[in-house]
């Protein structure tokens, strides 16, 4: 029967992918060879190692879970960073870009200008012939000759000083252009360096998401072996119970008694109650119901199992003995842990009313009647 304590177990356990998935290949090629069933306690033992494995393959898949999120994070902040950047490089080419055009147009100008200053040059030079005393002598209009004469020196001087002026500022801009293209390869360099992280984190999500769905797939295949084992151990117990000589035990009910709902609404064997003891088991609940009327329950540490209950008791003071009273613990030595009920009355016709959890393996809730008989009795 199932009516233990807790029993702390200690394995070194590897995390590595490589050996979850040989892990793996042994489980599907090795089944688990389960021991005769001459005794019920054959599965409390092999269900307590299934229990312990399962234990460490879902705290390996927690952990793998929590640094695959670790890493979805840093990926998450290498893309932000990556998205920022890329948004620089998209405004440094424009900034690029428009140099490039600004520095086309600033040439097409100078050339403008230079053919429109050798067009004024060469017409100066075809007047060069006529002296300007000549020219001013066969004029009707001396003030025209005059403004004609300034106007030309006048443009020659502007264009000139428009090629320098644009001179200049196509060597701020090719200065600008180099800048430009400075940081867009800086930029650039920074953007890929991103994406070369980002690619690499994304791959160690995919391989740590990888090992933690091996370890979950490890944890499945034992819970479905402890499911099995469970089927098997209550067949062989209820056949112990039927040759013990105890009849008229009524079916289950589940959250009965009044224990707790944390606990009676929980899988068995899920908690460990504050008295060391794993709940819905016998164990536990009478725990519990002695605790509940007010009197003092000891931690098992470890030794709590339901035949052990008189002699860690006696450690405590707490004495036991042969004969039945409301409110004291039976303890029933049947298969290799025992069982334990609390006795709710003692009986006129030499049988006590007692409740207790967990009689027939299913960590349910029973209220029955039997005989006083052959029990040991521990009084709280």
């Amino acid at each position: 029967m199932k009516h233990r304590s807790t029993t702390p177990v200690s394995k070194s356990f590897a995390t590595r992918a490589s050996i979850v998935a040989a892990s793996v290949l042994m489980l599907v090629a090795t089944p688990v060879q389960f021991m005769p069933k001459a005794k019920a306690d054959i599965y409390d033992e092999q269900i307590a190692a299934l229990k312990v494995e399962i234990g460490k393959y879902e705290a390996e898949a927690s952990k793998l879970s929590q640094k695959a999120d670790s890493l979805q994070r840093e990926l998450d902040k290498l893309t932000n960073e990556k998205a920022q950047i890329q948004a620089q490089v998209d405004l440094s080419q424009k900034q690029y870009d428009k140099l490039v055009k600004d520095i086309a147009e600033t040439k097409k100008r100078i050339e403008d200008n230079r053919r429109v200053s050798g067009e004024l040059i060469v017409n100066d030079s075809l007047r060069g012939d006529v002296s300007p005393f000549i020219r001013l002598a066969g004029s009707d209009n001396l003030a025209k000759v005059f403004d004609g004469i300034a106007a030309d020196e006048a443009a020659q001087e502007d264009i000139l000083s428009k090629i320098d002026e644009i001179e200049k500022l196509q060597a701020k801009l090719e200065k600008d252009k180099k800048e430009v293209e400075r940081v867009l390869l800086d930029q650039k360099s920074q953007r890929d360096q991103l994406a070369a992280k980002e690619a690499e984190r994304a791959n160690l999500i995919s391989e740590t998401k990888g090992e933690e769905s091996a370890y979950k797939n490890l944890s499945s295949k034992r819970s479905s072996q402890v499911e099995k084992l469970r089927a098997e151990q209550a067949a062989a117990n209820a056949a112990a119970l039927q040759n013990s000589g105890v009849s008229g035990v009524p079916a289950g009910v589940p959250g009965g008694g009044g224990y707790p709902g944390k606990w009676a609404n929980a899988p068995l064997d899920a908690y460990v109650d504050p008295w060391g003891l794993y709940t819905r088991e016998c164990v536990s609940y009478t725990a519990w119901k002695v605790y509940s009327t007010g009197r003092y329950v000891p931690h098992f540490g470890g030794r709590g199992n339901a035949n052990q209950w008189p002699s860690t008791a006696a450690a405590y003071g707490i004495p036991s003995g042969s004969t039945p009273k409301a409110g004291s613990v039976a303890v029933w030595n049947i298969g290799y842990y025992g069982h334990v009920m609390y006795v709710e009355s003692v009986n006129s016709d030499g049988t006590i009313t007692v409740s207790d959890y967990n009689l027939q393996w299913d960590g349910l809730y029973r209220i029955y009647n039997r005989s006083a008989s052959g029990l040991t009795y521990v009084y709280f």
